[in-house]
């Protein structure tokens, strides 16, 4: 039976190449490193990574919590070392059917996870629950800008051309939008959160992770008759002219904690 979630790849039941997973934890790791560290983490906190990818968030948090745990968890975690440290555990886990015990957690991170699920919420109401009182739950997921709105036609074509094959995989590109008022829904305290932009022309690591992701993916746009090839090769080869900057994507992050009492 195919699967109702979509991969995070423009090709369904096909994983990224390692090597743009690796970009994409290049482009991401510090802000979510700093987020962690601004909140707080204890040397000895039970931590989990849902959807781990290429294990660079786990790794830096078995060092963080030394005299804790870290269990990372993926459906697919063949890139995933469980002997880089000795605190940190590895499973293969669906986190829509994968149930962790409640309170079993000081800290649980969700990075470009939820918004792939066939229903966000729900899951993250019961990361929530996993929670132990004043555990904290830290979710990043993309908001996708109106391809509309893009800065020239190409973009604008090949931007509504990603969005519309990642909604057919079963992603849901507006869900983050909402999310900081999902972690009030389920229930945690004191939510807030952040907004980053990404996209052409933000940062050198945005036009290579881009690039990567076209050159390695962009022909199933091409092959599906969303854009041409002409678009596509136009829109790569534009990577890094000041004309072809643009916000294609909000990074929306945001956290909360399970109430102590």
């Amino acid at each position: 039976m195919a699967s109702a979630r979509s991969t995070g790849s423009l090709t369904r039941g096909q994983l990224s190449p390692l090597d743009q997973l690796r970009l994409f934890e290049q482009k991401y790791d510090p802000g979510t490193r700093a987020l962690i560290d601004r909140l707080g983490l204890p040397s000895d906190a039970r931590c989990l990574e849902l959807g781990a990818g290429a294990g660079s968030m786990a790794y830096w948090l078995a060092g963080r919590a030394e005299r804790g745990s870290v269990l990372a968890v993926d459906t697919d975690p063949r890139h995933l070392d469980a002997g880089r440290a000795p605190n940190l555990s590895v499973r293969r886990a669906d986190v829509t059917e994968e149930d962790f015990g409640e309170g079993a957690f000081d800290l649980i991170l969700a990075r470009a996870v939820l918004e792939h699920l066939p229903r966000p919420d729900e899951t993250l109401a019961r990361a929530a629950r996993w929670l132990a009182p004043g555990g904290l739950l830290l979710v990043q997921d993309f908001y996708y800008l109106p391809a509309e709105h893009a800065a020239t036609p190409v973009s604008r074509a090949l931007v509504g051309a990603y969005v519309r094959r990642m909604e057919q995989q079963g992603a849901d590109m507006g869900w983050a939008r909402h999310l900081p008022s999902a972690l009030a829904r389920a229930g945690l305290s004191g939510v807030d959160g952040s907004v980053a932009p990404a996209g052409p022309g933000q940062s050198p690591q945005d036009d290579e992770l881009i690039g990567t992701r076209l050159r390695q993916e962009g022909h199933t746009l091409v092959e599906n008759g969303l854009v041409t090839q002409e678009e596509l090769t136009s829109f790569v080869d534009a990577l890094g002219s000041p004309h072809a900057r643009d916000m294609t994507t909000l990074l929306v992050s945001a956290w909360g904690r399970r109430p102590r009492a």
